[in-house]
């Protein structure tokens, strides 16, 4: 897959179709409208609340949250207010749902967050845990994907355990194309992005920089193997 070197860090996305309002890498799109249509057999309305994300946006985000001006939550999804905090304490709660800007798997147009839309609206929804599990809105959809999302070449690459991010039941990736991606992430490049970027935190940030690619980009879920076929 041809893409520039741009386009891994977020800023560039030429290689990007339009997808319900969003845009996606074109194999992702065809694969999620595949799996999409076989939902909708089960009542199970598949729509995106997020898929591409430019490398300003979560720039936006990640300040908002440094800042205090977005609510940020620990492992249980709990708001945590960031007074007498640390900025690496700061840094680290950031990081539990929230990617640092240049490594989010949003900037390759790979990756979706989902809800069912036949469940709750996209103003209801909040992407937290309680909604995907037990008898949440979203808890059939969930089973669904973890039952048949291979099938269609996607997989959760945030799972407790296995993963530095936080475990997402609602962020799904398209392994062909993103694990191809993965393999050409240059540390060295996304640290002189982020020297030359207006960013919060930056002082506490480009120190740990190799262990936070290591922990919140590399350190993923292995993908079930029904994807690698794709």
């Amino acid at each position: 897959m041809l893409i520039s070197p741009d386009a891994l860090y977020g800023l560039d996305s030429e290689h990007l179709v339009d997808y319900q309002g969003h845009r996606l890498e074109p194999k992702t799109a065809q694969a999620l409208a595949s799996m999409t249509i076989a939902a909708k057999h089960q009542g199970i309305d598949i729509a995106v609340c997020s898929g591409h994300r430019h490398f300003n946006k979560q720039l936006q985000i990640w300040n908002a949250k440094a800042q205090g001006k977005r609510t940020l939550l620990d492992i249980d999804s709990r708001p945590v207010s960031i007074a007498n905090k640390s900025q690496q304490e700061i840094v680290e709660l950031i990081l539990l749902w929230s990617a640092l800007p240049g490594t989010s798997r949003h900037h390759w147009g790979t990756d979706v967050d989902l809800y069912d839309a036949s469940a709750i609206t996209s103003s209801e929804l909040r992407l937290v845990s309680c909604e995907y599990e037990d008898k949440g809105p979203c808890a059939p959809l969930h089973r669904w994907l973890v039952k048949h999302s291979h099938e269609f070449g996607f997989y959760f690459p945030f799972q407790a355990g296995l993963s530095g991010v936080s475990p997402e039941p609602w962020h799904l990736s398209y392994f062909p194309v993103a694990n191809e991606l993965l393999k050409g992430f240059d540390t060295g490049r996304i640290n002189a992005i982020l020297n030359d970027a207006d960013i919060e935190l930056k002082s506490a940030i480009i120190p740990k920089l190799p262990h936070i690619i290591n922990e919140y980009v590399q350190r993923v879920a292995p993908a079930p193997s029904a994807t690698n076929t794709f």
